[in-house]
């Protein structure tokens, strides 16, 4: 079995990555300032994440209205959502294999 480590690029499974990529699937969709309040992190680092995440292919942006303002929303491209699931099927493998072993 590939090790979890070299399964997956270090765009895709950097800890703060993967948990943008967990809330833009989960939600479909999500605006800046959502990720940002959910995450507590700072435009810049968001900001920093984000464009990784869609120079990879993994997310992409749109510009909408919000009443009277412009937001930019992000959700998953049809690559990073084949990736995400690549990894669940990947942790549920390792939970089958090892379900036994804590009981």
């Amino acid at each position: 079995m590939d090790k979890l480590y070299t399964r997956f690029d270090g765009v895709f499974f950097e800890k703060t990555r993967l948990s943008l990529l967990t809330l833009i699937i989960q939600d479909g969709s999500v605006a800046f300032n959502t990720l940002k309040r959910e995450l507590e992190m700072s435009d810049g680092s968001l900001y920093a994440h984000l464009e990784k995440l869609i120079a990879a292919g993994y997310v992409q942006k749109q510009r909408e209205l919000a009443g009277t303002s412009v937001q930019t929303v992000y959700s998953a491209t049809e690559e990073g959502k084949a990736r995400f699931k690549e990894y669940l099927e990947f942790l549920e493998s390792i939970v089958t294999k090892h379900k036994g072993d804590t009981e």
